[in-house]
C-alpha cells in the first residue's frame, strides 16, 4: 500500500493512498466465497451455487462492498503508518476504482493539534472568602415564607403585592385581538406578568369596581400586530386579596420537610444548604479563572470539525431549553461559534493535562457522585444500578469527576488571593 502526505492547512491533510489491485481480488474472492455457502439461487441447493454463477450474480455488489470497506481500514492503516492522529472522520474522495486497477482514493481531514502545555503552575485566581451569617439565613426563611403566601379578602384599595382576580375585553384599532379577552384572571401586583401600564391602571382599584384602561404596547413588543399600538381594556375588578405570610410554626416547616425539631431544625438544615451552595459557587469561580488562565498561557488552534460538531450540541440544547418541536427552531449557528471554539480548546488542554500529568479517575469520588444523584430518589439503590448499566450515563459521571480532580491540580498550583465578600455577593443575589 501506498501512501502520500501533504500540508494542505494548520491543522488539514491530504492523504492519496494506492491499494494494489491484488488485495482488492483477494478480498472479493474471500467474501464470494463466504456468499456462496449460504447463498440462495433457483435451481440450487443452499450452498451448492457454481462459485462462477455467485460471481456473476453477487460479484459488482460484492465488489462495491470491499472496495468500500477497503477505503475504511486502509485509511485507518495509512494515518497509523503516516502517525497522523485526525480529529474527524475524512472526506474520501475516490481517484480509481475500476475494474483490473488498483484502489486509489484522497482522504482530507483534519488532525489534533500539537500541544505543549504551559502556566499550568502559578494561575492567578481570586477567592470570594464568605461565610453565612446569621442574617443570610433570615433572609433566606423569609424567602421561604414568600414562596409559601396566604391570600385574604380585603375591601380597601389595591395595591402592589395584592393579588387581584378580575375579568377584562381589550381592542385596538376598534377590533379584539388574540389574549384581549379573561375571565377570573388572578394577577399578583408588581409581578410582572401583565404589562406595566396594565398593572399601573387596575391598581387602585376595589373589588366590584369597573374601568377603561389605555396600554400602550411597546414597539418592539412580539406580537407584531400589537407593536406601537395602544389597546383600550374594559375592566371588572372582582375581588381584591392581601398577601400574608405565613407563621413560622411546626406546620410551615413540615411543608419543607422537618417534621421534628421545629424553626431551629428547619433553620439549620437551611444554613447547611446554603453552605453548600456557597461552597459549589465559590469553586465554580476559582474553575472558571482556572480555564481563563490555562486558556491564555495556551492559545491553541483547534480543529474546524470539532468546532462544527460543538456548535450543532449547542443549538440543540438550546432549542430543547426553549421547547423546539421542529428542526426550523433551531436558532442559528453563528451565536455558538465563540463558545463553542472556547469549549474545544478547554477540552484539548484538559485532556493534553490529563496524559501528562497521569490523571486516573478517583473511583471514590464516581461513587461518591453516584450517590449525591441518587440521594433525592425514592429507592437510590436502582438509580445507581441504572448509571452503571449505562456506559454513556456514567461516563458523563467520570468526565465531571475528572474534570474536579484537573481543578483541585490547578488550585493546588495556583496563586489563591482571598477577596472578603457576603454569601449574597458571591450567590449574585439580585443580579
Amino acid at each position: 500500500m501506498q501512501v502520500s502526505v501533504e500540508t494542505t492547512g494548520a491543522l488539514e491533510r491530504r492523504i492519496e493512498v494506492s491499494v494494489p489491485r491484488e488485495r482488492i481480488e483477494q478480498a472479493i474472492d474471500e467474501r464470494l466465497k463466504r456468499v456462496s455457502r449460504t447463498a440462495k439461487l433457483k435451481g440450487f441447493r443452499p450452498g451448492k451455487v457454481p462459485f462462477k454463477v455467485v460471481k456473476q450474480q453477487f460479484g459488482a455488489q460484492v465488489r462495491q462492498e470491499v472496495l468500500s470497506d477497503l477505503m475504511q481500514s486502509s485509511f485507518a492503516e495509512a494515518v497509523t503508518q503516516e502517525k497522523l492522529n485526525p480529529a474527524a472522520g475524512p472526506r474520501i474522495e475516490p481517484i480509481s476504482v475500476g475494474p483490473e486497477q488498483d484502489l486509489k482514493y484522497r482522504a482530507t481531514f483534519e488532525v489534533f493539534p500539537e500541544i505543549e502545555l504551559k502556566g499550568v503552575e502559578g494561575i492567578a485566581v481570586v477567592r470570594p472568602a464568605a461565610e453565612v451569617t446569621e442574617a443570610d439565613v433570615d433572609a433566606m426563611v423569609l424567602n421561604l415564607r414568600e414562596q409559601r403566601p396566604r391570600f385574604e379578602l380585603v375591601e380597601r384599595e389595591s395595591r402592589e403585592g395584592d393579588r387581584v382576580t378580575m375579568d377584562f375585553e381589550g381592542q385596538v384599532d376598534g377590533a379584539e385581538f388574540e389574549g384581549s379577552k379573561g375571565a377570573d384572571v388572578a394577577v399578583l401586583l408588581g409581578g410582572g406578568r401583565m404589562l406595566k401600564d396594565f398593572e399601573t391602571g387596575i391598581t387602585g382599584m376595589k373589588a366590584d369596581e369597573r374601568k377603561q384602561i389605555d396600554v400602550p404596547y411597546p414597539a418592539d413588543y412580539h406580537n407584531a400586530a400589537l407593536a406601537g399600538k395602544v389597546a383600550k381594556f374594559d375592566v371588572h375588578l372582582k375581588k381584591v386579596e392581601e398577601k400574608k405570610l405565613p407563621e413560622l410554626d411546626d406546620e410551615f416547616c413540615r411543608e419543607y420537610g422537618v417534621l421534628e425539631g421545629g424553626i431551629e431544625q428547619l433553620r439549620k438544615e437551611v444554613r447547611e444548604n446554603m453552605e453548600r451552595e456557597l461552597e459549589q459557587n465559590v469553586r465554580a469561580r476559582l474553575k472558571a479563572q482556572l480555564m481563563e488562565g490555562l486558556l491564555a498561557a495556551n492559545p491553541v488552534e483547534v480543529p474546524q470539525s470539532l468546532v462544527d460538531a460543538q456548535v450543532r450540541e449547542m443549538q440543540i440544547d438550546a432549542a430543547r431549553r426553549m421547547g423546539a418541536r421542529d428542526a426550523s427552531q433551531v436558532p442559528p449557528p453563528e451565536p455558538f461559534v465563540e463558545g463553542a471554539r472556547k469549549r474545544v480548546a478547554l477540552g484539548l488542554l484538559i485532556g493534553e493535562l490529563i496524559k501528562t500529568r497521569g490523571l486516573k479517575i478517583d473511583r471514590e469520588r464516581v461513587e461518591s457522585r453516584l450517590a449525591d444523584l441518587a440521594a433525592s430518589y425514592p429507592d437510590p439503590e436502582q438509580i445507581i444500578k441504572a448509571y452503571r448499566q449505562n456506559a454513556d450515563a456514567l461516563r458523563q459521571i467520570e468526565n465531571i469527576v475528572i474534570e474536579d480532580q484537573v481543578v483541585d491540580l490547578l488550585l493546588e498550583h495556583a496563586k489563591v488571593t482571598d477577596q472578603p465578600a457576603t454569601f449574597k455577593d458571591v450567590m449574585n443575589f439580585g443580579a
